[in-house]
């Protein structure tokens, strides 16, 4: 697999609903120029750890907006299904929900599994000229830290370099 952090993040252009299950929408890699996305792959709707994720990170939205960074959730799953889920079982969150039901973006970011046709669990951390600072990937079967991506988010943001554990009002190395 290619690296990938360091480098430019790869474009996209998706489908989405948004979090309140209205509307739909389309939402690419340019729309959140000049902020800082935290985009995060899940597998499937209507799954059990994944709303678990969705719902952990919607609670959490105004400390990320906070640091100016806006959060994206991606599966494979149509809009249709996003929007259903959220009317039936998710309930409504602060981002939106985009559709890679081409699988194209997935594996762009290198977390498709081809033989199941689903992504990993990758979570993107972009800063706001495109550069992808932080990956995550990891199986399905377990969740990742919110609290966690907001302090790796908030040590990218110092500009510094950031020991092992740092936390928000401690000295840079």
């Amino acid at each position: 697999m290619e690296r990938l952090v360091g480098k430019k993040a790869p474009s996209f252009r998706m489908s989405a609903v948004t979090g309140d299950g209205k509307d739909f929408i389309n939402v690419s890699l340019d729309d959140y120029k000049d902020k800082w996305l935290v985009m995060f792959f899940y597998p499937l709707d209507f799954t059990f750890v994944c709303p678990t994720e969705i719902t952990a990170f919607s609670k959490k939205l105004e400390a990320f907006k906070k640091e100016g960074a806006d959060i994206l959730a991606v599966s494979c799953d149509s809009i249709y299904s996003h929007q259903a889920w959220i009317k039936n079982g998710l309930g409504s969150v602060g981002f939106p929900i985009a559709s890679d039901i081409t699988r194209s973006v997935s594996k762009e970011y290198g977390i498709l599994i081809e033989e199941e046709g689903i992504p990993l669990r990758g979570l993107f951390i972009i800063d706001p000229s495109g550069g992808l600072k932080y990956s995550v990937v990891h199986d399905l079967n377990v969740g990742r830290s919110v609290d966690e991506t907001l302090r790796v988010l908030k040590a990218f943001k110092t500009g510094g370099l950031c020991p092992i554990d740092w936390q928000e009002g401690e000295e840079n190395l």
